[in-house]
């Protein structure tokens, strides 16, 4: 049950986070002039990007403490290979993000090269756009999956 539970809580954080950020901070902050909005972005991704870290430490630890708890991969449904599987693409873009366009965007905003950084947070948006849906798809598989 506890493996369950944080399962569920690192998804909600981690698919949550680039929900919000998408579709409430990203229209939200289109308004601002670049000198305002990449510091912005750049500062939450600052204080986001380590609970996605969190996250993606405890889905991998409770998601194979779960499958060990039901025999291992040859016992479990092929929703849960599914849900591994986008989850671990999910996982590498995020660490593509966070050691390429995330470190860019910080140095364009210390250096105050706001064309470098707008280069380097649409290059973000797009791959969260991507990994968001994948969470969503990856949240349905693994929580209705079983049902299909």
């Amino acid at each position: 049950m506890l493996a369950i539970t944080l399962h569920l809580l690192a998804a909600v954080i981690w698919v949550g986070g680039m929900f919000f950020a998408y579709m409430a901070l990203r229209p939200a902050a289109s308004f601002l002039e670049p000198s305002l909005r990449l510091p912005l972005w750049s500062q939450t991704f600052r204080r986001f990007f380590p609970w996605v870290w969190v996250s993606v430490i405890t889905l991998l630890a409770s998601g194979f403490w779960i499958i060990k708890q039901y025999g291992g991969m040859g016992e479990v449904g092929p929703h849960v290979h599914i849900m591994l599987l986008l989850g671990l693409i999910m996982m590498l873009m995020f660490m593509h993000v966070f050691f390429a366009p995330h470190k860019k965007l910080g140095r364009a905003v210390e250096s105050q090269d706001w064309e470098t950084g707008a280069k380097a947070l649409n290059q973000i948006r797009l791959l969260i756009s991507i990994n968001l849906m994948l969470g969503l798809i990856t949240t349905v598989v693994g929580s209705a999956g079983q049902y299909y």
